[in-house]
């Protein structure tokens, strides 16, 4: 009996993406959350104060704007939860879509690329990504985090287009993803913590830190802290081939991607105290317009298929030629050893039981079969749309 490899491997980096990126997430919107709420200290060297009670006991944080007169003798760095969730995300970058370029990575309808091209075109947007966005903060534009923002998001948008006209859509999707992971790893890695150990240098030489050095590394985690949520987004699209299917993924990645940021707006305002009537309505109203787009985007592709009755025997060969290559009990495609998803087209029954399935993924949004390996074409995906319109009939 084999041991599947590839799979337990893609479960246990999945599996650490999730559980760093969850403790990296949360002390993120922790401290953002305790800025937001310190109060000025009766008395003391420290800028703000915070009493707060969990787990049954009571806890007092204060908090230095430069740092305090003398280094405590335990100090504790909040690194490697960044390091462990960007190092986990990259190894599955390279094991689904760099591996596995042909495809997932790959759509030869948009591009004649080879696998060495799209990965070097992927790896190539990573690094450009940190480059535009570090150049942004140290320019002009970055003495304004709202002016940086609008630059960084226009940057990014242009880059999602651009990457769909190259790649199939999820894999368009997952390297924005990256792009912005990486640019997040990279502020703590090449700015907070760097600049956290300058000043701690200088309390140990006697020297008075920077306070410049505090001031950029907050500034960082400020943008890194409303990136979250978008990339939380991307994470989870690759379940929901209405949003990368959709006929210009980039428009709805950029939605619902606005809408993260805005839903981060509204507890921050919340945190600090003030009004978030107006950011909930924003953020609620991009959500509706996403939904909206999505909806009459596909409204406007339906309609287009055979208006006789199609029965079982005509998808049948459809369903042979296009899909059990994979999703048959035993694959014939080098890149899966059982069915994905456990999803088998092989009789009717299970055809029928998978029609949602089936128009979600082949017709709706054409991302099955992956990269279109098979050549599904457009009256195939027309006939198949049909059929289950008509009730999946034998």
């Amino acid at each position: 009996m084999g041991v599947d490899l590839g799979e337990w491997l893609n479960l246990a980096l999945r599996w650490l993406h999730l559980t760093a990126g969850i403790a990296w997430i949360g002390s993120s919107f922790y401290f953002v959350w305790l800025d937001n709420h310190l109060v000025k200290p009766a008395g003391g060297d420290a800028s703000g104060e915070l009493w707060s009670v969990h787990g049954g006991g009571f806890y007092h944080n204060q908090k230095y704007q430069v740092a305090p007169k003398a280094m405590p003798e335990h100090l504790h760095w909040f690194k490697w939860e960044a390091y462990f969730t960007w190092l986990s995300g990259f190894s599955l970058l390279v094991l689904i879509y760099y591996v596995g370029a042909q495809s997932y990575l790959i759509d030869p309808t948009k591009a004649a690329l080879s696998p060495a091209q799209a990965i070097a075109i992927g790896l190539a947007a990573l690094a450009l990504g940190w480059l535009v966005y570090d150049g942004l903060c140290r320019s002009p534009a970055g003495a304004s985090n709202t002016v940086l923002g609008l630059f960084w998001f226009a940057f990014l948008l242009w880059s999602a287009e651009v990457l769909d006209s190259l790649f199939n859509a999820r894999a368009a999707y997952m390297h924005v993803g990256a792009m912005i992971g990486t640019v997040m790893v990279a502020n703590v890695f090449l700015i907070i913590i760097p600049n956290q150990r300058k000043v701690v240098a200088d309390l140990v030489a006697g020297r008075t830190p920077d306070p410049s050095l505090g001031a950029a590394a907050k500034q960082r985690s400020l943008h890194n802290n409303y990136m979250t949520l978008p990339v939380l987004f991307i994470m989870i699209s690759n379940h929901y081939p209405m949003t990368y299917g959709a006929e210009r993924p980039w428009v709805v990645l950029a939605l619902l991607g606005l809408t993260g940021v805005a839903v981060r707006h509204v507890f921050n305002l919340r945190g600090r105290g003030q009004g978030t009537g107006p950011a909930i309505a924003v953020a609620v109203a991009l959500g509706l317009l996403s939904v909206t787009y999505v909806t009459f985007e596909k409204s406007s592709r339906t309609g287009t298929g055979p208006v006789r009755p199609v029965t079982y025997a005509e998808i049948q060969p459809i369903l042979a030629a296009r899909c059990a290559t994979c999703h048959s009990a035993h694959p014939t495609s080098p890149d899966f050893r059982s069915p994905p998803l456990g999803l088998v087209l092989d009789n009717w029954e299970h055809s029928s039981a998978a029609a949602a399935k089936i128009k979600a993924r082949a017709v709706d949004t054409e991302t099955m079969p992956l990269g279109n390996r098979t050549g599904m074409t457009k009256a195939e995906r027309q006939t198949l749309g049909a059929w289950i319109a008509q009730g999946s009939p034998r």
